[in-house]
């Protein structure tokens, strides 16, 4: 890679030596290189996982699953369930505030020999979702929290069942060791934390120590890291400065699949090449969206990629301009058209390889329920309203 896209923070950073990282075993599975696509809702659906998987190989999660509305058969939510025939792993992330639906999901899932893997999450900090006591404020109530995790275990016999959190509801509310505990008693293959609190959203800078914490409190399960992976040689700072087992890539991949490439690239030994011009740029684009049409039918699909056209053209010269023509595309051929005369030869620009796409609000207050930190031995689950799918955590 040409030494004007590599950053100040990762100029001297090594590819990986022979034999430094192992692959992460989950269950059954061994993910190498150990890298795994965040779930993120309305991105990592199959279109999205298929794409990043042409790059590199690692274990590309579903966006999440509400298990209510699968046991109820929602026609969406099985939408949502569903795996391309590229995806020879397939990994479900499942989400849910009671342990009965949680466990007849899990075995709707597993009956029916629909998935390779659960990870199960709770680390949503949307305000709706957290004011009726779901997402990121089940964990500050540990016996609910086991009592999840555990029908999640029970219900998915030999697959593998991995937990994702947050580094607690705010800095008064820390739960992550806790929460790591939990999962590694209730048997949970790994657990994955987001090394952030719910008050902070996706602000400032990802508190790796805490993943580094989480490594020492939870000795027999891996445990993978979350945050701040913009580019690929972010992955080996975090495992060399953490001593976690793999990352899971969320922000870091929206516009740029070709991340997968460049983490397959650090951990054989190798450095990576240069990102794509805008030629380049563009035919992953086509590409996407025609995966994505497939999918979901050419007029849906044209809406849901209207967010990764802003990604995609992050930071090249004339971006906005195109960006404000590709948000009113409702076919696929206009959707060419327009991209025929973006000028392919514009090398990628080096100032956005690390600018974040995707959520980037600031920090929140986070809404509970009235009294909800009255008993924090109180494992009732809430309402069905806490189970909005709105976000991966």
């Amino acid at each position: 890679m040409d030494a004007i896209y590599r950053s100040d923070i990762n100029r001297d950073v090594p590819p990986a030596a022979p034999g430094e990282f192992a692959p992460v075993a989950i269950g059954p599975l061994r993910v190498w290189p150990p890298v795994v696509l965040a779930p993120m809702a309305g991105v990592t659906n199959p279109p999205f996982r298929t794409l990043c998987r042409r790059y590199g190989a690692g274990l590309y999660v579903s966006e999440m699953i509400t298990a209510r509305a699968l046991v109820e058969g929602n026609r969406k939510t099985e939408l949502m369930a569903s795996f391309s025939a590229e995806e020879t792993t397939r990994s479900l992330q499942l989400y849910g505030v009671d342990p009965h639906y949680v466990g007849e999901a899990v075995r709707v899932l597993v009956g029916e020999g629909r998935v390779d893997h659960i990870d199960m999450n709770f680390g949503c900090p949307v305000r709706k979702v957290t004011s009726k006591g779901g997402g990121a404020a089940i964990p500050v109530k540990p016996r609910l929290l086991r009592a999840i995790v555990r029908a999640a275990v029970a219900a998915a016999g030999a697959v593998p069942v991995t937990l994702k959190f947050r580094i607690g509801i705010d800095e008064a509310h820390l739960t992550y060791l806790d929460s790591g505990r939990i999962a590694e008693e209730e048997g949970c293959a790994a657990v994955g934390l987001h090394a952030r609190t719910a008050a902070q959203l996706y602000d400032g800078a990802a508190r790796w120590d805490a993943v580094a914490r989480l490594k020492q409190a939870v000795r027999t399960i891996p445990v993978l890291g979350n945050g701040d992976i913009w580019e690929a040689e972010d992955a080996l700072r975090m495992m060399r400065a953490t001593g976690c087992d793999g990352v899971i890539v969320g922000r870091g991949c929206l516009g740029r699949p070709w991340l997968f490439r460049d983490l397959a690239d650090v951990f054989e030994g190798r450095a990576p090449g240069n990102p794509p011009d805008l030629g380049g740029v563009v035919d992953v684009m086509v590409e996407h969206a025609r995966l994505l049409a497939e999918w979901l039918g050419e007029t849906g699909a044209m809406r849901a990629f209207r967010k990764h056209s802003s990604w995609y053209t992050k930071g090249f010269r004339g971006g906005a301009p195109l960006r404000e023509r590709l948000m009113h595309v409702t076919t696929l051929a206009e959707l060419e058209a327009i991209l025929a005369e973006a000028d392919r030869n514009q090398p990628f620009p080096p100032d956005a390889m690390r600018v974040a796409r995707g959520k980037s609000a600031g920090m929140q207050t986070v809404a509970l329920p009235a009294g909800y930190l009255d008993d924090l031995d109180d494992a009732t689950p809430p309402g069905l309203e806490a189970e909005a799918a709105e976000s991966g955590g």
